[in-house]
């Protein structure tokens, strides 16, 4: 088969995200900003297939697996066989893919599909937010993290700034992930440290990846960092990292909120990502009143014969 795939990096960026953004899909992976942060803890690779998809290739614990191909709707059943049949007829494995969205599962009907073996993972849906609601923080749900705001701008009156982060932030910004991810000490889970890293090249490469970063500073010090992308297709904020000094109540309340109104006003949904299956996470992340969930699903190939396919080439 003639696809050829290479490892991504952030010069393939801009190029990449013209691919994306052209079916209903409202994961976080919905945009090209995952791939990269997380090429090195899943070894992501792409290929480009027919001038008009995205084809993936990812290892953990050295087993393959893929995503759904970034395409047109209507191309993805053309392209899902695509891969389908380049993990078979040249890895010489039966296909698996992580985190295949709610939306493409249904267009394929692999839910009703013999050769297919679908599971929702639960642990790793998304948590989906009105945009709206986040920006005002109004009604009863959401009186708390209202209370923690107005704490926060009464407390620190003159002593904050908000401001999108450029290059010429990117030392005070490499310092205040130095000293968050000192503070979570070493009994954490090893993505964190691939997760930091993925954050110091995008850092580096800022100008080449289309992301945009904010960090609130109290008394000239950084004291909490976001990074987003947007979703134009589905009007969504995609909220990929939102760090912040948690001994300064209301500092998370305040960069979430602001975050939305100066760099995403035209979003009318957000989504906040998963929270890995984490109880302390899903607490946090019920606790703004989501409005839904963007569903995943790990897709296996069932019958494989390996045999059968060694014995046509």
């Amino acid at each position: 088969m003639s696809l050829k795939f290479q490892p991504i990096e952030a010069s393939d960026i801009k190029m990449l995200s013209g691919y994306f953004g052209k079916r209903s899909n409202k994961t976080c992976d919905s945009m090209c900003f995952d791939s990269y942060l997380w090429r090195e803890y899943y070894h992501v690779r792409y290929a480009v297939s027919g001038g008009e998809a995205i084809q993936w290739i990812m290892q953990e614990n050295g087993v393959y697996h893929s995503a759904m191909p970034v395409c047109p709707q209507e191309k993805l059943p053309f392209y899902f066989k695509e891969i389908v049949k380049y993990f078979n007829e040249v890895l010489k494995m039966p296909f698996k893919i992580y985190l295949a969205d709610e939306e493409a599962v249904e267009y394929l009907h692999l839910k009703e599909s013999e050769e297919f073996e679908v599971t929702e993972q639960t642990d790793l849906k998304d948590y989906l937010y009105d945009a709206q609601a986040l920006k005002t923080l109004s009604g009863r749900k959401l009186h708390k993290k209202k209370n923690h705001l107005n704490s926060f701008l009464k407390e620190y009156e003159g002593r904050y700034e908000y401001r999108a982060l450029t290059e010429n932030d990117m030392d005070e910004t490499w310092e205040f992930l130095k000293k968050w991810r000192e503070k979570k000490g070493e009994n954490v889970e090893k993505h964190l440290d691939y997760e930091i890293r993925g954050v110091h090249e995008i850092l580096r490469h800022c100008l080449e990846v289309p992301v945009k970063m904010a960090g609130v500073f109290i008394d000239g010090q950084l004291e909490a960092f976001t990074m987003g992308s947007y979703n134009a297709f589905e009007k969504m904020a995609i909220i990929h990292i939102e760090k912040a000094n948690t001994q300064i109540r209301g500092l998370y309340q305040f960069i979430n909120q602001q975050f939305l109104i100066r760099e995403f006003p035209e979003a009318e949904l957000v989504n906040r990502e998963d929270d890995l299956g984490e109880e302390g996470l899903r607490h946090a992340k019920m606790s703004y009143n989501p409005v839904g969930f963007a569903k995943k699903y790990l897709v296996m190939q069932k019958n494989y014969d390996a045999k059968k396919q060694i014995g046509r080439n």
